[in-house]
Parts: C-alpha cells; sequence; structure tokens
C-alpha cells in the first residue's frame, strides 16, 4: 500500500468515526422511559458482552433486541424490556404496582433490608423484583409476569410471592392464558420462612389454575433461573421454553459438587443440557419469542380445553 493510499483510507475512516460518534451523542439524550427500560447515560453508551468481552453500542444492542450479533448471545434484560418485546404497543395493563415489602425480620447485613429496598428501587424504578399485567399478545389476551434480576438479583420474598399469585388468580377468573417470565436468584434471604412460603403458595394457585381450570401456563426461563423460583412457577409450566445458554438450576455448581463430592461438566445447568435431558420443551431465541409465543396461545384458545374429560376416566 501507497503513503497516498493509507492516508486516504485512515481519511475514510477517521469520518466514518466522526459520523457514528455524531449520531451516538444524538442518541445519548434519553428520557425517563428510556431509564426506566435499562438506557441509562450515566453508564455510558456502551455495553460489554459478558461471553466474549467485546463491546457493543448501546443503541444497536437494544435495536437487536440486547443480544450481540457476532455469536448470538443473549445479554440481561430488564423488565420493562421483556415486557416491550412481548407485549403489543399501548396495551400494557400494569397489576399491583404500589406492592412494596417489608422488613418483618428487622434483617440486617453490611446495611438493613429496608435500605437494601430503597436503593433498588432507586436503581430500577421498580418497587420489587416482579412486574405483573395483562396486555396483547399478536392481539391475543394474555396475563403476564416478569421477573427483574436487577432488582435485589430478582429474589422472591412476600411481594413477588404474592403478585405472581394475584396474577394467577386474576388469569383463572378471567380464563386467560398466563406466561410467566423467570429470572431470578431464588428466594430471598432478608425475609427468610416467609419467602419460602411463597413457593408453596404459588404452586398452590397453580394447580387450581392449570389442572381445575385446564388453562395454559407457558414458562419462559431466562438467566439465571435458580432455586425457590425453579422449583415453583419456573419448571410447573405446560410448556416450558428457555433461552440460550441460559443458566437454570435449584442449587448451585459449588453445592452440588461438595455435596456429591464429585465433579461436575460446566454446562451441567446450562439450557442446552436441560433440553437434551428432557427437562425443556424447547429452547427459542429471543427474536422469535413473541411468534411462538403468539402461535402457542393462539393454538390453545382454538382448542376445546374446557371440555369435561372426567366420563374418560
Amino acid at each position: 500500500m501507497s503513503v497516498i493510499n493509507w492516508f486516504e483510507d485512515r481519511r475514510k475512516f477517521g469520518g466514518l468515526i466522526g459520523a457514528f460518534l455524531e449520531e451516538a451523542a444524538r442518541s445519548s439524550t434519553t428520557n425517563e422511559r428510556d431509564r426506566r427500560i435499562g438506557v441509562n447515560a450515566t453508564k455510558g453508551l456502551w455495553a460489554r458482552c459478558d461471553n466474549r468481552g467485546n463491546m457493543l453500542h448501546v443503541k444497536f444492542l437494544k435495536r437487536n433486541k440486547s443480544v450481540c450479533e457476532e455469536r448470538g448471545h443473549h445479554l440481561s434484560m430488564n423488565s420493562m424490556e421483556r415486557i416491550e418485546l412481548s407485549i403489543d404497543p399501548n396495551t400494557w395493563i400494569p397489576m399491583d404496582e404500589d406492592a412494596t415489602a417489608r422488613d418483618v425480620l428487622s434483617f440486617s447485613d453490611e446495611d438493613s433490608y429496608e435500605n437494601h429496598i430503597l436503593a433498588s428501587q432507586d436503581k430500577t424504578g421498580l418497587t420489587d423484583a416482579v412486574q405483573t399485567g395483562i396486555g396483547y399478545l399478536n392481539g391475543t389476551l394474555i396475563a403476564l409476569g416478569v421477573m427483574d434480576f436487577h432488582f435485589m438479583g430478582g429474589s422472591m420474598g412476600c411481594v413477588v410471592g404474592e403478585k405472581i399469585t394475584r396474577l394467577i388468580e386474576y388469569a383463572t377468573q378471567k380464563l386467560l392464558p398466563l406466561v410467566l417470565i423467570c429470572a431470578s436468584g431464588g428466594a430471598r434471604m432478608q425475609e427468610g420462612t416467609l419467602s419460602l412460603m411463597q413457593t408453596a403458595k404459588i404452586s398452590s394457585v397453580l394447580h387450581l389454575y392449570q389442572a381445575q381450570n385446564k388453562l395454559l401456563h407457558i414458562s419462559v426461563l431466562t438467566y439465571p433461573t435458580t432455586g425457590g423460583v425453579t422449583a415453583s412457577s419456573g419448571m410447573l409450566g405446560d410448556i416450558i421454553i428457555a433461552e440460550s445458554k441460559a443458566y437454570i438450576a435449584f442449587a448451585g455448581k459449588r453445592v452440588i459438587e461438595q455435596t456429591l463430592r464429585q465433579k461436575i461438566p460446566d454446562d451441567f445447568q446450562a439450557a442446552e443440557s436441560l433440553f437434551a435431558n428432557g427437562l425443556l420443551d424447547s429452547i427459542i431465541p429471543r427474536n422469535l419469542l413473541k411468534g411462538v409465543l403468539s402461535e402457542i396461545s393462539e393454538l390453545y384458545l382454538s382448542a376445546p380445553y374446557k371440555r369435561d374429560l372426567s366420563k374418560y376416566y
């Protein structure tokens, strides 16, 4: 390459970078809605892929539904982003938005439980680690619950358990398909046994919804789905779907190895491993998820699911 050509390439490359930075600067002006769905100017305009470490521009990452174009790695999404991904525009009606946790055990570690709650509320704009409501999925009305890992690791305390329970009860009354999107580290330790009770409460109301009323529950497992959430709503779906490479477990890898005193494979609790062993129905890429959920819901609603089957048993 000649010196002249080298300078010409540098000039063109510099022009592309300049145009890109100008566009990025225009995109940096965000409103409150952008803040709630995860585009926060204080965190910069770039995100790092936690799989390969490459840098991804927030604008293009958001357009690609938080999936890395290079390797197809699914990055974390907050609950508002998932609602926008799943529900038709301007049809989302939230439920129980004002429910907040109480520190009934006066729990504290490095800080008080109350301060942990306030910090997470300020960080996410949510009152607790799940959003519930109803909305249209490609024209089909559904009940939707979406857990948010950014709020105290998506941990399930009394508020999360109560909101999911109320959502299921509402879906039962209105005969709606139910979709629960899981992203959680498990039960919330700051609420002790009270948080563990939510597992039984959700499981019992799901039994009424599914077995007695023959209604459809679709469970969507994302990274991560662990602990009490896996043991309740996560694995009780009529259809269980996972995102690619999602970490799904009850106990963690280290706990299992220390208990069994043997090494387990690194991908032992990845979605692909669970699917190969029959614990999942399908692994769906994020950009196809809404269409798949829509087709399942439409197929279910067109079937005679309320038929009395007792005469066959």
